[in-house]
């Protein structure tokens, strides 16, 4: 067998002794690639023609580690649906270490699905095809949507069958990340007492993240407040395209500010702010529209983390957190609204007041909500109503008078903003502005629907015709064309309606 095509760096296993334990991958009899991120690949400066070959599909089934590694499964802790455990940690992932990109960032690259770890908890280390091949498809849209994600490199089949509700073809994933560092990495030491790991670890997350705050006064506050507004940024564009997570649990979130682990999650269709498609959510916690509210529970438990470090007295440490806290709701709203002003072809806010602006946003999704109107079409047809048709907007609803009052509002806002433009300057302001609308408001999302018939199909019957095409589809979200009109159309009510997704493991 060829060489390994890889070198890597280690700074977590290197300068954080005692948060993992050293681990290698269990190997595949028999892996196959099923997929390979080329231009991923070309972002990270790797040898894509080598990783291409046997020697890639080697390493990215857990086969053969790089000279020089030293692969690690990861210790962290986590809020579960509200319950808190006091120890998770990687119980099926491998880091195998870090490279330098293009941009000179530093990425983690990790197996998931390579066997049981020291963290496994009784279970079997292992994942099947359908669950790794999703998290193909989710983290590719997102980042085609211009949302922060961890993103698969590479999916190999690894010729071993995997027992869940029923027997299925194992697969390992390779996935990409800024760093794997959670909310549930600081609890995990935060509950033991040990201030000086917990010190440590946000040190050497500042460095990686945050290098400008490096020595700073007041620096562990200054973390969680970039942490802050990294979630708010997220979690506001997950909500502007529609994305359910699922699982929000504290080992989930990330201090990157990046999506990570595409298990139960799923996209609303009829907008619905109480849709819950998770088979594990039976309490709605994480229902669509619970997102923000969850995001600013889970910094709180960060923040109680890093309270001893932060200066003062322990009254001056609460209230300098509790401020971070208390301000995420309008740190939140302003990057809502940011993304939704957008969507409605708006570049201005009206006289420094937001309160209008946000008013029209929330009685256009209380619109949708009340006609069970599709809500990534709903947006995508807004743009023809800005360009001077609203025939295809109008259909979306069963009453197609319904939007009359609120269109009237948006074109009257619209107008203000373009005062004094001319009558052919108007026309060029209304294709400017569709145009506009149609950059930030995608076509084609990954529809649940579509998702799971091209997952079964590669889980059932080996055939990755329908994973390729509609792959190729989501990451050409806002190119509206005849070829990929499948991929834009919702799924029947009735199928929605008991769609349910489940987190893989």
């Amino acid at each position: 067998m060829a060489a390994v095509p890889l070198t890597l760096d280690n700074s977590y296993a290197r300068d954080l002794e005692g948060f993992s334990v050293p681990w290698r991958p269990e190997a595949a009899p028999s892996p196959k690639s099923l997929f390979f991120n080329a231009p991923l690949a070309e972002e990270l400066c790797l040898d894509v023609a080598a990783l291409s070959g046997e020697a890639g599909t080697a390493l990215f089934a857990g086969n053969a580690v790089p000279e020089g590694a030293e692969p690690i499964a990861q210790v962290y802790a986590g809020h579960q649906f509200g319950g808190f455990s006091p120890q998770l940690g990687d119980g099926r992932a491998v880091l195998l270490g870090e490279v330098i990109d293009r941009a000179g960032q530093r990425r983690d690259i990790a197996l998931k699905g390579s066997g049981r770890t020291p963290y496994s908890r009784g279970g079997d280390g292992k994942a099947a095809v359908g669950p790794m091949l999703r998290e193909v498809l989710i983290g590719e849209a997102m980042h085609a949507l211009g949302i922060p994600t961890t993103r698969a490199l590479a999916v190999v089949a690894t010729g071993q069958p995997v027992l869940r509700e029923t027997v299925l073809p194992g697969a390992v994933l390779t996935r990409v990340a800024a760093s794997h560092i959670r909310v549930g990495t600081f609890q995990f030491f935060a509950a033991r007492g040990d201030t000086a790991r917990v010190r440590q670890l946000a040190e050497y997350t500042i460095a990686r993240h945050d290098p400008d705050l490096v020595g700073a006064p007041g620096r562990f506050l200054g973390l969680l407040e970039r942490v802050a507004e990294r979630q708010a940024k997220l979690i506001a564009q997950w909500m502007n395209v529609g994305f359910i997570h699922g699982v929000m649990n504290t080992d989930n979130m990330t201090i990157s500010g990046e999506t990570i682990d595409y298990g139960p999650c799923a996209f609303v269709e009829a907008y619905d702010p109480k849709a819950v498609f998770s088979s594990i959510d039976s309490q709605g916690r994480y229902a669509f529209g619970n997102q923000p509210g969850i995001a600013r529970w889970n910094l709180a438990r960060l923040a109680e983390s890093l309270l001893p470090l932060f200066d003062g007295d322990e009254d001056e440490a609460m209230s300098q957190a509790m401020g971070v806290i208390y301000t995420f709701p309008a740190l939140y709203a302003r990057h809502l609204l940011h993304g939704q002003r957008a969507k409605l072809g708006l570049r201005t806010a009206e006289a420094a007041d937001d309160a209008a602006d946000a008013a029209l946003a929330d009685d256009w999704l209380a619109l949708l909500h009340a006609g069970r109107v599709d809500f990534t079409l709903a947006w995508w047809r807004l743009a023809d109503a800005a360009a001077g048709d609203d025939t295809l907007l109008r259909s979306l609803f069963v009453d197609a008078g319904a939007p009359d009052a609120w269109l009237a509002r948006w074109r009257e806002r619209c107008v203000r903003e373009d005062e004094g433009a001319s009558s052919s300057g108007e026309a060029t302001a209304a294709a400017t502005r569709a145009a506009r609308m149609r950059r930030v408001s995608p076509w084609v999302i990954p529809r649940n629907h579509r998702v799971e018939e091209a997952l079964t199909a590669a889980s059932d019957d080996e055939d990755l015709g329908p994973f390729d095409r509609l792959l190729e589809a989501l990451r050409r979200p806002y190119d509206e064309n005849a070829d990929n009109a499948r991929y834009a159309e919702p799924a029947p009510a009735d199928v929605t309606a008991c769609y349910r997704t489940f987190c893989g493991t």
